[in-house]
């Protein structure tokens, strides 16, 4: 069902591409130039079985993330050998002319695109297995489609038929053609006197431009770093699947815990039945189908252990421990049951159980993928009264904040014990501790006497005390115990003993006593990391210097800290790979800084774009703003190189910059809108399937329309002042006439 979902998303995206290019390229050119669709995604597929990578619902968002972007360099190719063919070229000339001629750019704004997405490559731990999986998808389409672009393509356009075709003279297409006509007739009416004059008057007041710009990237800095913009590391994701666990002391006997979970168990029925009832109402409002039966599919109960978890916080296990049960509810998937919210029916759950006595933990779940508890913290000490004191405070505090639930800490009193101590008499006779314990615990567990093989069992012979003699206190107090030299002298006379609970474990960390303290929280009201900035602003200096304890994120935020630091590593690298790349065709270290500008306004486009959809920015964001950085120049190194070709023909260098702008504002305009129509469907689905990648197409999409605005007039513009600080020569007067043609 999950790949189903995502594959619909990617069919209805190459169509909605197929229709932007046949709206303003000629019909039969645009089939051709969307047909490099489908041959690089043939292309990454032939790869897969080499590497080892499997259709599934990560490599099918894969290849829907390269929709937009695969189509770019044939988009370049496509629109410069129809402008040939316009010029007189014969259908093949054109097609070498215009193949060779933007060649260069094509070739390495893959390779910048492809550096781009370095950091996704490089990424490791549990995210890597996202990222990497995505970056290779996206990596291999690119190659693929670079080398349809430059060998494949210029041959299918060469041979295209543009005369007797079917339905060739139809009303439809005749209809068709003239449409398409006076789209296409419109744009180059734009662009050479709409966005041209404009150009022309940015150009003019280019520092009052610069600046401007200057401004937005302060403005954007500022709305981040004051935390107007929410930023939170891993989105909630809903799942089908809702689990309730219960833990109860250490060593309480079976029948208590299943008490405890037979309650969990009865709400779960009593809210599957109100939950069928609901499911008549949406099937006659038509937002279920008539085939679900019921929204739960099944109820599955475990005493004794977890069921497994999705992710690397996922949890699971502790087989055995009869302290611990689960009850799990499998939902039907998402549309099934009519689109109702796992989290709603979790917390449903949640208010009907109530509390459970005796109960050290008691919590809900229904994320599909877990990076971690949203709120753990580790308090690290010597002190075990002050780490006590230190957790009591901090539970204290957390439920203060609404949204947070399920808070509990990892201390645990144990199972009583009985502690035994020497006495000195006892030293004296020879006697040491462990002689005592161990004659202790073979007098009431047992000590083993011999092995006897049965088939192929092993049976353990236990020599021990009868059953009367081994059931209270008093028969502790009776016993003998046996001396070094063979006397036997009374328990009592030689040791003392007190009742007292000991840890069922202990943890520690660089030699100190750890104690963690977990929680969730409701994502809608308030976000894991502003919790985290107020309580370690509060509390860490604080218990540092009164308590000595150390307060540690752990959990979620410590996977952020890890994922976001190699990212914040490897982000570097792919930037000087990028410079390098586009230095090498331009010939000067100046020119690639030009072209690099437009990086910072993607990420301002990707922040907008979280803003006007609504959704916060969370790590899968950050992985499409990282990916945006080599999509978005290579509109500008097309437009760059263009500038340069000009300069060489002796073009002056106002009307270079403006007309190498309106020849290329065609390409650089489909380019960018059939990226951002090929995300569409992705960011309009709303199906937990494709939740987690959403923010990164948004990035990717909102990214590259408001770095296109940015191209096409920023990049002219500081171009035009690299040129301003390197010496002009061109007149004042030349300059004063461009500006004014």
């Amino acid at each position: 069902t999950r790949i189903a979902t995502v594959a619909q998303n990617a069919y209805t995206g190459l169509i909605l591409v197929l229709i932007i290019l046949a709206m303003f390229l000629k019909f039969r050119l645009a089939i051709w130039v969307a047909a490099g669709i489908p041959i690089a995604i043939a292309g990454a597929l032939a790869i897969f079985p080499t590497i080892g990578l499997t259709i599934s619902s990560l490599t099918v968002m894969g290849f829907i993330l390269v929709l937009g972007i695969v189509v770019d360099d044939a988009i370049v190719v496509g629109e410069r050998i129809y402008y040939f063919e316009r010029q007189g070229y014969s259908k093949e000339d054109a097609a070498i002319e215009g193949t060779v001629e933007v060649s260069v750019p094509v070739i390495f704004g893959v390779l910048t695109t492809i550096a781009a997405f370095l950091p996704l490559l490089l990424q490791t731990g549990a995210f890597g297995a996202f990222s990497n999986v995505i970056g290779g998808v996206v990596v291999f389409c690119l190659i693929a489609s670079l080398i349809e672009s430059q060998l494949i393509l210029p041959g299918h356009i060469a041979h295209r038929k543009t005369e007797g075709y079917l339905f060739e003279g139809t009303r439809l297409v005749v209809g068709w053609q003239a449409f398409q006509g006076k789209i296409s007739n419109s744009m180059e009416h734009f662009a050479e006197h709409g966005y041209r004059r404009a150009l022309r008057k940015v150009l003019k007041y280019r520092y009052a431009t610069w600046a401007t710009a200057t401004g937005v990237i302060i403005i954007v800095l500022a709305l981040l770093i004051s935390g107007r913009v929410n930023f939170q590391f891993f989105p909630s994701i809903e799942g089908d699947t809702v689990f309730g666990t219960v833990k109860m002391p250490i060593g309480v006997p079976g029948y208590i815990t299943e008490e405890a979970v037979g309650l969990l168990e009865e709400k779960a029925l009593e809210l599957k039945a109100e939950l069928d009832l609901e499911l008549v109402d949406l099937k006659a409002a038509g937002l279920a189908p008539a085939s679900t039966e019921s929204i739960v599919d099944s109820i599955l109960t475990i005493v004794g252990g977890q069921a497994p978890r999705g992710g690397p916080g996922g949890g699971g296990g502790n087989a055995g421990s009869s302290e611990v049960a689960e009850v799990v509810l499998y939902l039907k998937p998402f549309f099934d049951r009519g689109e109702m919210s796992s989290g709603d029916i979790r917390d449903r759950w949640r208010e009907k159980v109530g509390t459970i006595p005796d109960a050290l933990e008691l919590t809900f779940v229904s994320d599909a993928f877990s990076a971690g508890e949203a709120i753990n913290y580790r308090l690290e000490g010597r002190d075990e009264e002050n780490l006590k004191l230190a957790s009591t405070q901090l539970r204290e505090e957390l439920m203060r904040y609404p949204g947070v639930f399920d808070v509990s800490d990892s201390f645990r009193a144990g199972k009583q014990e009985v502690q035994i101590q020497i006495l000195d008499r006892g030293k004296t006779l020879g006697l040491t501790l462990n002689d005592i314990a161990t004659q202790v615990r073979q007098a009431f567990f047992g000590a083993e006497a011999q092995r006897i093989q049965r088939g192929a069992d092993d049976i353990r012979v236990m020599v021990r005390y009868p059953e009367p003699e081994r059931q209270s206190l008093g028969n502790l107090e009776d016993l003998l115990i046996r001396t070094p030299n063979g006397a036997e002298v009374p328990f009592l006379s030689i040791a003392s003993y007190t009742l007292g609970n000991g840890y069922s474990s202990i943890r520690r960390q660089d030699g100190r006593r750890v104690i963690t303290v977990v929680g969730d929280v409701d994502r809608n009201v308030i976000t894991p990391e502003e919790i985290r900035r107020e309580i370690l602003s509060k509390y860490r200096e604080k218990w540092s210097q009164e308590l000595d304890v150390e307060l540690v994120v752990g959990g979620e935020g410590e996977r952020a800290d890890e994922s976001l630091g190699e990212l914040l590593n490897t982000f570097p690298i792919a930037m000087m790979v990028i410079f390098a790349l586009l230095a090498i065709p331009l010939k000067s270290y100046v020119q690639p800084l030009v072209i690099m500008s437009v990086i910072p306004f993607g990420a301002i486009g990707a922040v907008f774009g979280h803003f006007i959809m609504g959704a916060d920015i969370v790590f899968f964001s950050v992985l499409g703003i990282i990916a945006l950085s080599g999509v978005v120049v290579n509109a500008s190194l097309v437009l760059v190189i263009t500038i340069n070709r000009l300069r060489d023909e002796g073009v002056g260098m106002v009307d270079a910059v403006s007309q190498a702008g309106m020849m290329r504002f065609r390409p650089i305009f489909l380019t960018s809108i059939t990226t951002f129509i090929g995300l569409v469907p992705l960011m309009a689905t709303a199906n937990p399937a494709t939740f987690f990648i959403v923010p990164m197409a948004i990035s990717l999409s909102f990214g590259v329309l408001f770095a296109t605005v940015i191209t096409l007039f920023l990049v002219p513009c500081l171009y035009l002042i690299s040129h301003d600080f390197s010496g002009h020569t061109d007149s004042a007067e030349e300059r004063a006439l461009a500006y004014t043609r």
